[in-house]
């Protein structure tokens, strides 16, 4: 919105025209999504805690979270919130890559959302039933692959990049829409499923949120793009600022999230993010980097898939307790530890996934 009136402005005085750069209109999405969540924050928080949202804890896990009982919970409304109102004041709303991007990230949170409602505020324990919660994430993955696809406007964007081969590339025409869909679908329960400690799924996620918009500035710029031998994406450029206004909700949040946390994200938060990068790497045409930046979150998951096949097939559990998280508390590490290695490990991995842009 605001790229409109500094547009109008710089028709008096050129020194406005400086808000059409993308970088600055990033560092300012960074800011204001980051001011917002930090002004609104604590008054969220004293609400939720009045109305006594809080979290359940379960009594089979580590004894270390009994404490975390009744910390208020769907704090992940504050990160979404911050999100929409950065892009919305400094991106180019006539893009559809953000159009398609921020809806996506939204109608994940509202489902997230009725999740936490049914059990933190109905007090229902099953919350939203499983089969509803994917048949809506179905829905919304299927019609974010679908604008993605029926508004493409060249092969490059449907098809599939090889990271650290150049040149390397696969036309997927109308798998493209079912590719779309693990990944949104897939990133976005693969964050829910790392969101069990104080800032264990916020800070990964800023890091590759982070990642991510350099990948979209360099896929959107022509000349960077063809210096680094990668697909040139006219549009996705436009990300950045969206990317930005991410990385400063979620830092934002961590605020108030870093251990012992005051707020927990709740589903309405990690479903939303997960969806958030998953939909950015789509249209980057980056998932196979971010399945490589978003490590963690794959070994998250993976976790609990083996956990549970394990378990079906011999009876005997691989790990003390999945996600894996609470495997290494359960070894005894304390939770500020794990929260930092896995922090650490994703650094690693995030450098490892942009090593992709030079190394072809």
């Amino acid at each position: 919105m605001l790229l409109y009136l500094t547009d109008w402005l710089a028709g008096f005085e050129s020194a406005f025209g400086v808000f059409r750069y993308l970088t600055l209109r990033a560092i300012l999405g960074v800011l204001t999504a980051l001011a917002i969540a930090l002004l609104v924050g604590r008054p969220m928080i004293r609400r939720l805690r009045a109305y006594k949202i809080g979290q359940t804890v379960r009594d089979d896990g580590p004894q270390s979270h009994l404490s975390k009982s009744g910390t208020p919970t769907m704090g992940g409304a504050l990160i979404l919130v911050a999100v929409a109102v950065s892009t919305l004041l400094w991106a180019d709303l006539t893009n559809r890559y953000v159009w398609i991007v921020l809806l996506t990230t939204l109608a994940f949170g509202v489902i997230g959302l009725v999740d936490d409602y049914k059990k933190l505020v109905l007090r229902d324990p099953r919350g939203l039933a499983a089969r509803w919660k994917y048949f809506w994430q179905t829905l919304v993955g299927f019609a974010a692959a679908l604008a993605f696809y029926l508004t493409a406007n060249a092969p490059a964007e449907t098809a599939l990049l090889i990271p650290y081969l150049k040149g390397v590339s696969i036309q997927l025409g109308p798998w493209f829409i079912l590719l779309t869909y693990f990944v949104i679908v897939g990133a976005s329960n693969a964050v829910n499923l790392t969101d069990g400690l104080d800032g264990l799924a916020i800070m990964p996620t800023v890091l590759v949120a982070g990642a991510l918009a350099i990948l979209v500035y360099a896929a959107g710029h022509a000349q960077i793009a063809n210096y680094l031998l990668i697909a040139h994406l006219p549009e996705v450029g436009e990300l950045v600022v969206f990317c930005a206004a991410l990385v400063g909700a979620g830092l934002g949040f961590l605020w108030f999230n870093a251990y012992p946390a005051q707020v927990f994200m709740g589903d309405v938060g990690a479903l939303a993010l997960g969806a958030a990068l998953g939909a950015v790497a789509v249209a980057a045409r980056q998932e196979l980097v971010l399945f490589i930046m978003g490590g963690v979150f794959v070994a998250e998951t993976l976790s609990v898939m083996l956990q549970v096949l394990s378990f079906k097939l011999t009876g005997k559990r691989i790990f003390r307790m999945a996600p894996l998280h609470h495997h290494f508390e359960l070894q005894g590490w304390p939770e500020p530890r794990v929260i930092v290695r896995f922090w650490i490990v994703t650094v690693v991995l995030v450098l490892i996934g942009l090593a992709s842009l030079k190394i072809r």
